[in-house]
């Protein structure tokens, strides 16, 4: 054993499997509590909302002795219980402010999307804060503002002008002044209602002309952030190049197809790099892998076992769990040679695991 680490957040899931597979004991703080976290884990806490992680990493911490604390979404800024393997606090917080990002971003002359002011119209609108784009949304006029910010609430918000292309992300290890880009990732978005630019899934690698550009750039940027381990760059691959939109200063939902594509431990490269030793080279992807998230079409019940489709499945809810609509239902996965290979067989699996979701 490696060490005994507390991975914690709103999901951890697919952080306390690569954990796990690295040789590492792991207990989770988690918001759901799937079956295949219980089963990768040695102990876990659920919580209900973000107010209540800290009082849960407290009771874990009553239990068992860490030897290190891997924050995942929700928990990049709390003060680490035990040494943190990740990014400070401090350098998170800047890149939980879609503000301080964008004025990161124009520091580094990287290409960005311009910010617009109040009644400039097309607009993608964001709050300054919160992950995943799930109130993102493109507004086309002061009737569509209003009724944003009654859906959402004032809440602090930017406005940029809209950049068309193909979302998309590159996973970098970082020591804190130097960078490696892993792979890069197309990002698979929800598409439409009031969640269109939430985070749906990924495909590994992401094949493109604008590719190397990006790469480059994401290299750039994790060099300069400050972060350390495994971080996310995004982006949006247009036809005059990839334009960058966030830094996840943590383990991003590509693990899983990153791990799948390449075999390589994300985990492990997470920590030598904590530690300030960085890969010589980026690993070679030996596959495509792609995963798609489900989401309840309406209120429903799972009442049956999916744990028998482990081998393609993930983020496994237990019988009888009740999902309300467009909740997050269970992770799919699809792999083959080519990227059409994968989506094939993505479509056959999620194709099974329907059968048993009506």
């Amino acid at each position: 054993m490696k060490g005994r680490v507390l991975v914690a957040g709103f999901a951890t899931r697919h952080v306390a499997q690569s954990a796990a597979r690295a040789g590492y004991e792991v207990c989770a703080v988690d918001h759901f509590c799937d079956q295949d976290l219980v089963w990768c884990t040695k102990d876990w806490e659920k919580f209900l909302s973000l107010e209540d992680l800290p009082g849960a990493i407290d009771r874990i911490c009553s239990r068992h002795h860490f030897d290190y604390f891997v924050p995942t979404s929700g928990a990049e800024t709390l003060p680490p219980p035990v040494p943190l393997l990740g990014t400070p606090a401090h350098d998170s917080a800047r890149f939980l402010d879609k503000l301080d990002t964008q004025h990161f971003f124009e520091s580094l002359e990287v290409p960005v999307p311009r910010l617009l002011p109040a009644g400039e119209y097309p607009a993608m609108v964001k709050p300054r804060c919160g992950a995943g784009g799930w109130r993102n949304a493109m507004i086309r006029s002061d009737a569509e503002m209003a009724a944003w910010k009654e859906l959402y609430g004032d809440v602090p918000h930017i406005r940029q002008e809209l950049v068309r292309g193909i979302p998309a992300s590159v996973c970098c290890i970082t020591d804190g002044s130097r960078a490696l880009a892993i792979t890069a990732n197309e990002q698979i978005l929800r598409g439409s209602g009031e969640s269109a630019y939430g985070f749906s899934g990924s495909v590994t690698p992401f094949v493109h002309p604008g590719g190397r550009e990006m790469i480059a750039l994401a290299e750039r940027i994790a060099a300069a952030s400050g972060c350390r381990g495994t971080i996310g760059i995004d982006f949006v691959v247009g036809k005059s190049g990839p334009v960058a939109i966030e830094v996840n200063p943590r383990f991003q939902g590509t693990v899983d197809t990153v791990e799948m594509a390449c075999g390589c431990s994300l985990f492990d490269l997470h920590a030598g790099a904590c530690f300030g030793q960085m890969p010589e080279q980026r690993p070679e992807p030996r596959e495509v892998a792609v995963r798609s998230i489900l989401f309840a079409d309406r209120d429903r019940k799972v009442s049956a076992d999916l744990s028998k489709f482990r081998e393609f499945v993930a983020d496994i809810p237990w019988p009888g769990t009740v999902f309300e609509k467009d909740r997050a239902l269970v992770s799919v996965y699809g792999r083959g040679p080519t990227r059409d290979a994968a989506l094939a067989m993505l479509d056959k699996h999620i194709s099974t695991v329907r059968q048993y979701m009506r």
